[in-house]
Formats: structure tokens, C-alpha cells, sequence
């Protein structure tokens, strides 16, 4: 939910002047508080895929990263959208100034929460995909699914599946994730 209702729009200049501890998204230039730290099985699950991707992409050019990373996705027009993805991927290093990633990330994971999960399945659903994120997995820890998007002609290709196998990245050639090990107890 938004921190103000009211019509004063925020941007990265604005973000980085915020308390340090605390946590916010942009979303259009509306702050998002973010919730407390996430659960230990939310962790579990980010840790794990970040670590698959970073296996994989060790002495490739793509780098995998874990939150909290800032991502301005339009650092080039309004710098109104900062997020903080869960894992993320990025093949162009040029996006990467040393604080953030400026542009979209190539990979994108949400791992949802009961507090975050219509924020990550609709607000930030429509900005990566106004940003160009060409893969962007959305994970429920709840039913043990992972909703594939994959980026193509402008709209996101959608599936859904169970953690009961490997799944593509599809943006990685080669790449794969054990969805049982990403679940595993």
C-alpha cells in the first residue's frame, strides 16, 4: 500500500534521501514501504535460486544479485520507478554504477509474502514489463508454483509451474533451476 494518497509524485533524488532504515520501492513515484525482513523461508528460497544462478553464471558475463539491490528502471526518462527485486540478473554491466542497476535487469525473481503479493503479481508485473525485463518468475511459496513470464512482442508469454522439476531460464541459455532444491525442507 502506498505511504501518501495524496498527489506528490517522488523520484530517485528524493529515494536516497529517506532514512536508511528503512526500506522503500517507486512504483510511478508513489512510495511502497517495504515489509519487515522477510520470512526465514522466503530467504531460504531467494538464497537458493541466487545461488543456482550464480553457480551458472560464474566466468560468464551475467552477474546474479540478491536484495536489497536498488533497480531504477527508468533512470533515463522520470527516475520515478525503484525497485528491489528478490534476485535479479543482469548481463550489461554498463547498468551497474557501483549503487544500483540503472535500466532493467535481463532476470528478474519475486518471491511472494502475503504483504507483498498483489504489489509483486500486478504493480510490478506491469513496470518490468514496461521496462523490458525479459524473464521475470514470480514464486509462491504458499501453492509451490513459479509463474514463468517470459517477455515476447511486448507482452509477457505465461505459464505456471509446479516445483517438481528443473525449469529454463529462458534469457540464460544453458541455465536451469532445480525447483526441488529451491523448495527443499
Amino acid at each position: 500500500m502506498p505511504l501518501h494518497q495524496e498527489e506528490q509524485r517522488y523520484t530517485y533524488a528524493d529515494y536516497v534521501t529517506w532514512p536508511g532504515d528503512e526500506r522503500w520501492e517507486l512504483i510511478d513515484g508513489v512510495p511502497y514501504a517495504m515489509s519487515p525482513a522477510p520470512t526465514i523461508g522466503h530467504q531460504r528460497i531467494a538464497g537458493e535460486i541466487h545461488r543456482q544462478l550464480a553457480n551458472f553464471l560464474k566466468g560468464k558475463p551475467c552477474e546474479a544479485f540478491i536484495a536489497p539491490v536498488d533497480v531504477r528502471l527508468n533512470a533515463d526518462n522520470d527516475d520515478d520507478i525503484v525497485v528491489q527485486p528478490d534476485v535479479l540478473v543482469v548481463c550489461d554491466k554498463n547498468k551497474l554504477d557501483g549503487k544500483c542497476c540503472n535500466g532493467a535487469p535481463d532476470f528478474v525473481v519475486e518471491i511472494l509474502s502475503p504483504s507483498t503479493a498483489d504489489h509483486d503479481r500486478v504493480n510490478k508485473f506491469q513496470v518490468y514489463l514496461a521496462a523490458g525485463v525479459r524473464e521475470y518468475w514470480i514464486v509462491d511459496p504458499e501453492t509451490k508454483t513459479i509463474q514463468v513470464c517470459v517477455l515476447q512482442n511486448s507482452f509477457y508469454a505465461v505459464v505456471i509451474h509446479k516445483p517438481n522439476q528443473s525449469l529454463p531460464v529462458t534469457v540464460l541459455e544453458g541455465c536451469s533451476i532445480d525447483m526441488r532444491e529451491v523448495f527443499a525442507e
